[in-house]
């Protein structure tokens, strides 16, 4: 019985700490609670209960009768995929019966999240950026403009989400940076005939995107509570931007957006 037990609780952790990675790394609800159940029947359970919201997670499993449960909270770091289809794997394998609970334990204790070079983020998007003006007709002249904005913006973004700043205070001073930088440049001669739509593309890279897609997704899928709160962050990160938008606006008396 005991030794039942021991495995049970051993189960119970590494099944909150699955849903725990997913919650972490920006998954949907759904597929958290998804995993979190699969792993706990792969291991054994006869059932695996979660609850889920924005900051934490509570999880119950089932064995012979016997509840045990447990509770994590929530730590934001970050969206990353890569750490997602790590723990979508490692539940695969448990399911074929490659992994005991044992070896799903030590494979957690390996996931490392996959950094790009903050370079290469920054290039690519400015780059990014640079092509949504182009295609909205801001020209090859308006593309360069929203390449250097929004490339420095970027860079400033990382260096303040390294400081561990509030993120809407992280997006906030990028969405000054971004339209201070491609306000300042659209007054040169050189840029006098870039329409403004450069200025609104430089800002691209803070739009909460996946954020908005996970609040709806969650919220059409029953995990009301949490797709509220989803909404609320992305919600408030929109706010963040505009208000370091309309500032840089007011302070250097630049042009609204056409």
């Amino acid at each position: 019985m005991e030794v039942e037990s021991s495995s049970q609780r051993d189960i119970t952790r590494l099944c909150i700490e699955c849903g725990l990675f997913l919650l972490q790394h920006g998954a949907e609800s759904a597929l958290i609670d998804e995993l979190s159940t699969r792993l706990g029947r792969a291991l054994g359970m006869d059932s695996v209960e979660s609850a889920i919201s924005a900051n934490s997670i509570v999880l119950t499993t089932i064995k012979d009768n016997r509840c045990l449960t447990t509770t994590r909270k929530n730590v934001d770091r970050g969206i990353n995929m890569h750490v997602v289809t790590q723990v979508q794997r490692i539940v695969i394998l448990a399911e074929h019966k490659l992994l005991d609970y044992r070896d799903v334990e030590k494979r957690f204790a390996q996931i490392k999240p996959l950094r790009y070079p903050r370079w290469l983020v920054v290039l690519m998007v400015g780059l990014s950026c640079a092509c949504f003006c182009k295609m909205n007709n801001g020209g090859w002249d308006g593309a360069l403009v929203t390449l250097t904005a929004s490339s420095l913006a970027m860079y400033v973004r990382q260096v303040l989400t390294s400081q561990h700043l509030h993120p809407q205070i992280n997006f906030c001073i990028t969405a000054f940076v971004a339209t201070t930088v491609s306000g300042l440049m659209l007054r040169l001669p050189l840029f006098a005939q870039v329409p403004t739509v450069a200025m609104a593309a430089s800002i691209l890279l803070l739009v909460p995107g996946f954020p908005l897609i996970n609040a709806v997704a969650d919220m059409f899928k029953g995990h009301v509570n949490t797709g509220l709160a989803r909404w609320a962050m992305a919600s408030m990160l929109a706010l963040a931007t505009c208000i370091g938008a309309i500032i840089a606006l007011a302070l250097w008396g630049l042009p609204g957006w056409a």
